[in-house]
This record gives structure tokens, sequence and C-alpha cells, in this order.
């Protein structure tokens, strides 16, 4: 498939109805090239990552976050002439909340990663331990809530 057709695969879904399985084979059906041409789109690119972060709630597993108490920020690098997209989200008394942009809070963990290993995380096409070993991700503070993160989470299999 042309990488046009890649772009237009994903710039014309009803993101409400795709479940986060479709979600997951639809990114490990994309090649990286395409992952950041979507990237590159100004519009697409914070439409993605919008849906992306407004299902972490929902994902949310509390039963295996227990007590768990954890500002985690998310950067993911822009290219193309975009910013930097900036998500946080908090873990506290058995519940996830997500917000755009930076706090003043200090993180426990800060996550900085390019969009095709973001999507390819948060798809469970990747595991985050790959993606360090890889260098593909730049960790900085609690290093074993990195590792573990993906079992708060219900991660789609594709």
């Amino acid at each position: 498939m042309a990488l046009a057709d890649d772009v237009s695969r994903i710039a014309g879904l009803d993101f409400a109805s795709v479940t986060p399985q479709e979600f997951a084979r639809l990114v490990k059906e994309l090649p990286d090239r395409a992952i950041a041409a979507i990237a590159r789109d100004g519009a697409l690119r914070p439409r993605v990552l919008r849906e992306v972060f407004g299902r972490v709630e929902r994902q949310f597993r509390p039963d295996a976050a227990g007590s768990l108490k954890a500002l985690i920020r998310w950067r993911i690098t822009g290219s193309g002439g975009n910013e930097d997209a900036v998500y946080e989200t908090e873990i506290a008394d058995g519940a996830c909340a997500v917000r755009e942009g930076r706090s003043d809070a200090e993180p426990r963990l800060t996550l900085v990663l390019a969009d095709p290993e973001f999507l390819k995380l948060v798809s469970g096409n990747v595991g985050p331990v790959k993606l360090f070993m890889l260098r593909k991700v730049k960790v900085m503070g609690d290093i074993a809530l990195a590792a573990g993160l993906t079992r708060y989470f219900d991660i789609p299999k594709a």
C-alpha cells in the first residue's frame, strides 16, 4: 500500500468506532514511514494523540496499580515542524487522570520518544524494555516504574 493510502486510511478513521484491538492491528500494519508521515501532519497528529490519551483512563487497571501514586510525563517528539506533544498521566487513589500539557508538578517518570515508538508502545506492538534497550525511549526518573508501566493498563494485542 502506498504511503498516501496509509495516511488517508488513518485520516479517514472514525476513532470512536475503532476498538483498541483494531487500533493495535492498524499500527502493526503501518510501516514506520507512514507513522512518520502522520506525525508530520499538523492536523492528524494531534487528533491521533488526543484519541490515544483519551482512552488511557478507560484502559487503566486500578487492581494492578493498587496504591501506586505517580505522575508520568510523556513527551512525544515532534517532526516536520510540529512541536513536541506533552501529556501527563496521574495515577493515585486507584484512579488515572490524563491532561494535555506540562504541569508544574515534578513527575516520578518522564518518557521521551518519537511518534512511531509511542504508537507501537501504546498499541502493544512493542514493550517498554525493548524500546529502552534499542535506545528508542529516553527514561528520566523511576526506571522500575517505566519497565512495568504496561501492566497498569489493558494494552491491546494486534
